[in-house]
């Protein structure tokens, strides 16, 4: 098949290349990024296109790479800048569109859009809900907020278009992570001033008891994609590894010792640490973990015959070794991450919550 995927070199787009590059699978891959990577290891199989979804024109020159294409899988977001919301949201939301706009007029066999937990709205904490469960958002999140409109304007298109319309598949995947993606993780989590290292020496977990999140590792998110992709499914599919992680998980994998401290005293001091140019996390990412409820996967498991191979707790494990390894990936958003690079382009292109490339 001839797969287009935008935002391929990241942590998902990296996880799903190595998946379709398997032996024996002779998929025609192309790949739409912002910063195309080297071609070497599972990135020289890829024909890459720069591009900036949230650009003028974006739509033309998606529609050119789109065509003859059999299926578009949609994974390009952006975390940062969180101060330049309106960025954010151009690149999110505009970015679907131009890609929606873009694959009904190549007529593409299929469009897979990377959706997430973010999107759902809040009044279940702690238990799980499927796919009929609203997709508001989480209001004070921006990344949540984005996630809900882009859904929406999904909603709108099959509206519209009905039977006529491209089949479309929405993944809502939980929190996802692997080793590869430690460097690029910190990179968006961690101030330019605190070493990766630091993290799994921390002794202490100041967290609040009632953290309950699905977690899910980027491998079973690549394999759920592909079935997907075979099936030729279409609608949402909830993605989750179990159990749900919860504080004393993490802190267990840290050995640290777990404090509590209640989720609003927590957003406080993520909020005022944040205008502060302290750290570059909104208080959205926050209000997003301690309100999003838990996934129920089964339609995935009847309809794409997805099991994810991982345990949550494992897939923790997972990115905080490589976290304490400085693990990386040879892409762009994956790169290692180096404190004296962080702390150049904080002072010579601004902080990584102003500029538009991390």
């Amino acid at each position: 098949m001839r797969i287009a995927v935008t935002g391929a070199s990241g942590n998902v787009g990296t996880a799903l290349l190595r998946r379709l590059t398997e032996p024996g699978s002779g998929h025609e891959l192309i790949g739409v990024v912002r910063r195309p990577p080297r071609a070497t290891g599972v990135y020289a199989r890829v024909k890459w296109h720069q591009l900036d979804l949230a650009e003028l024109g974006a739509e033309n020159s998606l529609e050119e790479i789109f065509d003859g294409v059999d299926a578009v899988v949609h994974l390009a977001w952006g975390f940062q800048p969180t101060r330049n919301t309106e960025y954010l949201a151009r690149q999110g939301v505009g970015g679907t569109s131009a890609v929606v706009k873009a694959a009904h007029a190549a007529s593409v066999g299929q469009l897979l859009h990377m959706s997430s937990v973010g999107a759902y709205a809040a009044g279940r904490y702690g238990e799980r809900v499927d796919e009929s469960w609203s997709t508001a958002g989480i209001p004070s999140s921006p990344y949540s907020r984005n996630k809900a409109a882009a859904e929406a304007l999904l909603d709108d298109y099959e509206r519209e278009h009905g039977d006529a319309g491209i089949p479309i598949a929405r993944m809502r995947p939980g929190f996802i992570v692997q080793r590869a993606a430690a460097s690029g993780l910190m990179r968006y989590a961690l101030p330019g001033y605190v070493p990766m290292l630091a993290v799994p020496i921390l002794p202490l977990l100041p967290l609040d008891r009632r953290l309950c999140i699905p977690l899910i590792h980027a491998d079973d998110v690549a394999d759920a994609f592909a079935s997907a992709i075979e099936r030729r499914a279409v609608g949402p599919f909830n993605l989750a590894a179990e159990p749900p992680v919860g504080r004393d998980d993490v802190a267990g994998i840290l050995k640290a010792k777990s404090i509590h401290v209640p989720a609003g005293v927590l957003g406080m001091l993520v909020d005022v640490s944040w205008r502060a140019r302290l750290q570059p996390i909104d208080r959205g990412w926050l209000d997003m973990a301690f309100s999003v409820p838990l996934l129920d996967c089964t339609r995935a498991k009847n309809e794409l015959g997805w099991n994810p191979q991982r345990s949550s707790v494992a897939a923790l494990a997972d990115v905080i070794e490589g976290v304490g390894q400085q693990a990386h990936g040879d892409s762009a958003p994956l790169r290692r991450r180096s404190m004296l690079e962080q702390l150049w382009r904080d002072v010579t292109q601004g902080l990584m919550t102003t500029r538009r490339l991390p």
